[in-house]
């Protein structure tokens, strides 16, 4: 039990979010320093809710212990759920940015 909670300690640690804010100028590429402008996650009830940006975004969603639960290609500015049992997920968004789940 303690080797769990050390393993959930530590990749919450690694996680970030990394606050995506873009002026007039980026928001017609979609981009922002490399990272895609308006590309969300967060969970709900019984699913975690994507939303792509002003460009196509690949998401991928992984258990807290590392396998990853699936994969999800969304085209611009388009909205999509998973259904997936409760707990903590990270969801990473083509590479670009991490961000801790938690499904109730």
């Amino acid at each position: 039990m303690r080797r769990k909670i050390a393993i959930l300690l530590t990749l919450m640690a690694m996680v970030s979010s990394y606050p995506v804010v873009a002026d007039a100028a980026t928001a017609a590429s979609g981009v922002v320093d490399g990272i895609v402008a308006g590309a969300s996650a967060h969970g709900g009830n019984g699913r975690i809710v994507l939303t792509a940006g002003y460009q196509d975004a690949t998401f991928s969603i992984y258990s807290i212990t590392g396998q990853l639960i699936r994969t999800v290609k969304l085209g611009a500015e388009q909205l999509t759920s998973v259904d997936v049992p409760k707990g903590f997920y990270v969801v990473k968004c083509a590479g670009q940015w991490s961000r801790k789940v938690v499904v109730k």
